[in-house]
């Protein structure tokens, strides 16, 4: 058996049935990552987890300069390591390769130095390097760093986390000693209402917040324990089988990640994100940000270069939803008040 053959294969990601609102989520954060991250509520056993990993396999491969632990860009200063401009001042040549795009898991139990990494005082002192061991932060450079379960992680590593994911950097400090590298990944977390939830001020740093329920009809039930039989008997096949539609995907993931950056939303339009954001009270302009962000990625994944009332209309529960002051009296479903303003807006 070769090494290739026996890496744990992964489910495909075409193959999942149902939970629309997850996956639209994750491909609108793949297209474009500053929309800040994706936060997936759900009952145990709704298959986040497994929709979380399969999205990686869906990108394509990123170019780095060969042996950094920062997964540096070649030619993106904002995407470097401070080693690889030092390096590329001095006119040194780089090799570069192409990657998977990394996809790190960050346990529970990760202490602060593990996921930002150290400074090797000692080192430092006595031969006066700035040895840095860097940790999860530097690896998901690039990439998407997923936290199972981020309700119950220290809120002083969430915090951390969030201040990274929205200045793309990161930054380790100690006795005097300052270390800084890029740290530009799409944060995604999971986690089960049932074991608490998240601060507000928290949840309000994710750009896009899915609720997933358990699939209530039998028919579709039978139909995920089929698939997922299937793929845990053969996975090789099950994995020939979708490659069509996977590679169609990727297609098309590809394609709006270029098309982005043409993509306008009309002044009107923004105009009626921002009154919806103020009808319904939200704190912040973080919200009308990722709602304009959210729409125009879903356009440039639809093929078009203009924002279209449907865009923001697919969008916008997701991206405000997280975001509503909540009534522990209140019976109405958060997704239903944003539907329902949004829908007299657009009349």
């Amino acid at each position: 058996m070769t090494i290739k053959n026996s890496i744990r294969p992964v489910f495909p990601f075409t193959a999942i049935v149902g939970q629309e609102e997850m996956k639209l989520a994750l491909i609108l954060n793949m297209i474009d990552p500053k929309i800040g991250g994706v936060m997936i509520m759900g009952d145990r056993g709704t298959g986040k987890s497994t929709t979380i990993r399969a999205i990686a396999d869906l990108l394509p491969q990123i170019l780095v300069i060969e042996d950094d632990p920062f997964n540096s860009h070649p030619t993106d200063v904002e995407l470097m390591s401070d080693d690889v401009q030092n390096a590329i001042k001095k006119a040194k040549v780089l090799n570069t390769i192409f990657i998977n795009v990394p996809m790190v898991d960050l346990p529970l139990g990760a202490t602060e130095d593990r996921v930002c990494g150290t400074i090797d005082i000692e080192k430092a002192l006595n031969d006066g390097i700035k040895a840095f061991e860097p940790g999860l932060l530097a690896k998901a450079n690039r990439g998407i760093l997923y936290v199972d379960e981020v309700n119950l992680l220290d809120d002083h590593l969430v915090d951390i986390l969030l201040d990274s994911a929205a200045s793309g950097w990161n930054t380790v400090e100690r006795e005097g000693i300052s270390v800084r590298h890029p740290a530009r990944f799409v944060l995604v977390g999971s986690g089960n209402p049932e074991e608490g939830e998240l601060r507000p001020q928290l949840l309000d740093r994710f750009g896009m917040h899915a609720e997933i329920k358990t699939v209530k009809d039998p028919l579709l039930r039978v139909k995920i324990v089929e698939q997922r039989s299937q793929f845990d008997q053969n996975p090789h096949d099950c994995l020939l089988e979708y490659q069509d539609k996977q590679n169609l995907l990727k297609s098309m993931i590809r394609k709006a990640q270029d098309l982005l950056p043409e993509v306008a939303i009309d002044f009107a339009l923004r105009m009626k994100i921002s009154e919806i954001c103020g009808l319904l009270d939200i704190d912040g302009l973080r919200g009308d940000i990722v709602v304009n962000r959210a729409a125009k990625a879903f356009a440039a994944y639809e093929g078009r270069k203009n924002v279209e009332v449907n865009d923001i209309k697919s969008v916008i529960t997701l991206c405000l939803s997280h975001r509503l002051r909540k009534d522990p009296l209140d019976d109405i479903d958060s997704g239903f008040k944003v539907n329902n303003i949004v829908e007299q807006v657009f009349q």
